[in-house]
């Protein structure tokens, strides 16, 4: 058996059956870590010592007959937005570069319960605003396939260190498409739950009424695994649904008997890649030669998911970010040299007799709040939060906010009725394969634009899913989306699982 080629639910069958132990796993992916993640940049932190010392600990513990977890000493990678007692959770920001939580957050608790071995935490785009992990304050992630290639985001690294075999499993979150188009651009298996689904309790808010915790994996199987992992109700949640849950590794085998996928004629319209078209509509052909029909369903108001999700997803995001201010924690500008320049400029002007100058002179309260978010803040996160300031500032609020407000409402009811007819929908997970690092961080609209396809289910929290689906003209992957009515997440892997096992598009891997 090569560990490195192997999926998860394959290497957690060689672990149960006593032909492979955690430790002997663990060090493998160490080890491609270790000659991998200075070309892509995958990871941030690594947790050498502490993730074999937790496989030695899960091995001893099956030897002794104990039982162990679900996932039974599989290494998995975690997003930098959770957090992690005792270990540094940057959030890929300045503001919070030093910040050890006191506490793991539910999803970690959960993994640790399951005996999942924490291997490292990923690069992410800054407080997880941007589609290419380029906003990260410390590294760019580079995308397996093709290292000038951007693994996209947020979740850019969640998605690459899986793609590049360095774990077989990984978290993310989603809060418009950040772990579906990761996986697209990567040619991994991504799953964004339905709002509630997961517990958003201990990762670092974004959006709260948009933002999802979901698994990355190689297959369908390895994600139903996972995410069996790190569903339930959590009180420590106020958002966290109570709702029965599937054991999604009992069903995400059994195919779906006259399954229904609707097509939105709004996914295949201009700056839809041809390529990307093409695989699409291979893959519905897969679909139909197993029995399902597919039927056109229209979403009249997805043309207004952008608009719609820019306002939203910023104004809740310069809420939430408020708290960064140098005073409750994270990063504080260096006060002395800030005093130093205040009573620098207070003397010149004093000086001058300016009086009107004086009198609008920075408190040094003020200052210190200003430097410390102005420095601690990356560009596009200051971009987000002034977007999200001005939308919810007096005479704005209506006007924005919430008409955007009513127009999600329509968005989800559109995918009310789509529902009514068909069990999944289906259709490119992104507009283009991925693009050259650097092509698009000075042009922020097309950066936006690459999530067309992905923020409509965030909006409306639903379910959905990516899955490799086929290689573009230029040896890139593409992402087959599926989505599903509220808590099916069982219904999307099974028909993922369908197309995975008539198709190997899920087992092609770069060649680094």
């Amino acid at each position: 058996m090569s560990i490195l080629k192997s999926t998860a639910t394959e290497l957690l069958a060689e672990l149960n059956a006593g032909r492979a132990t955690s430790v002997e796993i663990t060090q493998a992916y160490l080890d491609r870590i270790d000659e991998t993640n200075g070309k892509i940049g995958a990871f941030l932190s690594v947790a050498k010592e502490q993730a074999l010392a937790a496989a030695q600990a899960i091995d001893k513990k099956r030897a002794s007959g104990e039982a162990v977890g679900i996932l039974g000493g599989l290494p998995v990678a975690i997003k930098d937005v959770l957090c992690t007692k005792g270990w540094t959770t940057t959030c890929a920001s300045r503001m919070l570069e030093n910040f050890v939580p006191p506490y793991d957050s539910t999803v970690v608790a959960k993994l640790r319960a399951a005996d999942a071995v924490l291997i490292g935490k990923t690069n992410m785009d800054e407080f997880a605003m941007g589609g290419s992990t380029e906003n990260s304050a410390f590294q760019a992630t580079h995308n397996p396939w093709d290292v000038a290639r951007t693994p996209g985001g947020s979740s850019g690294g969640s998605a690459a260190c899986v793609a590049a075999s360095m774990v077989p499993l990984s978290i993310g979150s989603d809060t418009g498409g950040s772990i579906r188009q990761p996986a697209a651009f990567c040619g991994v298996t991504g799953l964004k739950p339905t709002y509630g689904r997961v517990s958003r309790y201990g990762l670092v808010a974004f959006a709260s009424s948009l933002d999802q915790v979901g698994p990355l994996g190689r297959t369908a199987e390895d994600v139903a695994l996972l995410l069996g992992a790190i569903v339930g109700h959590d009180v420590m949640d106020s958002t966290s649904a109570d709702v029965v849950m599937s054991k999604y590794t009992d069903t995400v085998q059994q195919p779906i008997e006259g399954l229904r996928i609707g097509i939105a004629r709004e996914h295949f319209g201009d700056g839809l890649n041809s390529d990307i078209e093409a695989a699409t509509r291979d893959a519905l052909k897969v679909f139909e030669s197993r029995g399902a029909t597919i039927k056109d369903v229209t979403l009249p108001h997805s043309k207004y998911a952008i608009a719609t999700y820019y306002i939203i997803a910023p104004c809740e995001a310069s809420s939430n970010l408020a708290r960064h201010d140098g005073v409750h924690y994270g990063y504080r500008t260096n006060e002395k040299a800030m005093l130093a320049e205040l009573a620098e400029e207070n003397k010149l002007l004093e000086a001058s007799g300016d009086k009107n100058g004086l009198a609008n002179l920075d408190s040094g309260l003020v200052r210190m709040y200003r430097k410390t978010r102005s420095e601690g803040f990356g560009a596009e996160v200051k971009r987000r939060i002034m977007l999200g300031a001005y939308a919810l500032s007096a005479g704005y609020y209506d006007a924005y906010y919430v008409k955007a407000l009513k127009v999600r409402r329509l968005i989800r009811q559109d995918y009310d009725a789509a529902f009514n007819e068909v069990d999944v929908i289906a259709g490119p997970t992104v507009p283009q394969p991925a693009f050259k690092l650097g092509e698009m961080i000075d042009d922020p609209l097309a950066m936006y634009l690459q999530d067309l396809y992905t923020v409509s289910a965030n909006l409306a929290g639903i379910a959905g899913i990516s899955i490799p689906c086929g290689i573009a003209g230029g040896g890139l992957p593409i992402g087959l989306q599926l989505q599903a009515p509220p808590f099916k997440e069982e219904r999307l892997l099974r028909a993922a699982r369908m197309f995975q096992k008539e198709t190997d598009w899920h087992t092609k891997r770069p060649r680094l």
